[in-house]
């Protein structure tokens, strides 16, 4: 099973652009977008509606143009649940949680840090109230996946200027904790478990900056999945050919 995760920046935009005719060439068995800046109903239909796909989308209820998550899917769901139960983090539309016979899967657009403490503060409380909301589901029984856009690069190796950004927010030393927790918590970084000591691989460049042309990057993009799912992980790895956007997409293979 192919499962892709893609910050598309834009799903009106990017769905306009070439790339995504090559993303949708992947075939994936699911897949999964974050900041889709759209509501369904100002999607076109064969946006909202792909064939061979159930689709299902989480919008901002605070703003138009802003945020979003969706996964679609060829297996039907069981159960299909928007956000975590807290209105200051589920307003914004910023998860998605379907859940299959084998697993949990969460497509989750985690917020930016920036733009000041009380931003910052925002990012680290939903990051806390995510970790329960997952433990939950876990101790119910169910395997997990969570992937999306965390936006914070956990170890040095994970983005192309570590010294430079000690003090920016993505890489700040208590978001990086965060991811610490996490795995304490028995979540594995696909991506890093199965390729621990490769370099210069990163999801995220700034365009203002033409930035992918150097690949000066970031890894903020994951695919987490609970342990118990460990020896079902075949593959994990960054479509850096695809673009129309400033993240590439990110995938894993299960057996």
């Amino acid at each position: 099973m192919k499962i892709l995760s893609w910050n598309v920046n834009g799903l009106r935009a990017v769905h306009k652009k070439d790339s995504w005719d090559d993303f949708l060439m992947q075939n994936p068995d699911i897949f999964c977008l974050q900041e889709t800046k759209a509501h369904p109903e100002q999607l076109p239909e064969e946006l909202r509606e792909i064939e061979g796909y159930f689709s299902f989308f989480a919008s901002s209820e605070i703003k138009k143009g802003y945020s979003g998550v969706a996964i679609y899917t060829k297996i039907e769901p069981e159960k299909v649940k928007y956000g975590m139960g807290i209105k200051k983090f589920d307003e914004e539309g910023r998860l998605l949680a379907l859940y299959f016979k084998n697993f949990v899967l969460l497509s989750v657009y985690f917020p930016n840090g920036g733009q000041g403490p009380e931003r910052l503060q925002y990012k680290l409380d939903f990051y806390d109230a995510f970790l329960n909301y997952i433990e939950k589901i876990k101790k119910e029984g169910h395997k997990v996946i969570f992937c999306g856009d965390i936006n914070t690069a956990h170890e040095e190796i994970d983005l192309a200027r570590p010294k430079e950004n000690e003090e920016s927010t993505g890489f700040l030393p208590e978001e990086r904790a965060w991811i610490d927790e996490v795995v304490r918590h028995g979540y594995i970084d696909t991506f890093r478990h199965l390729n621990p000591n490769k370099k210069d691989s990163y999801s995220y460049w700034d365009m203002k900056t033409r930035a992918r042309d150097r690949n000066v990057g970031w890894r903020l993009d994951y695919f987490f999945i609970s342990s118990n799912l460990q020896t079902s992980l075949q593959k994990a790895f960054i479509l850096t050919d695809i673009f129309g956007s400033d993240h590439a997409p990110v995938g894993i293979e299960l057996s």
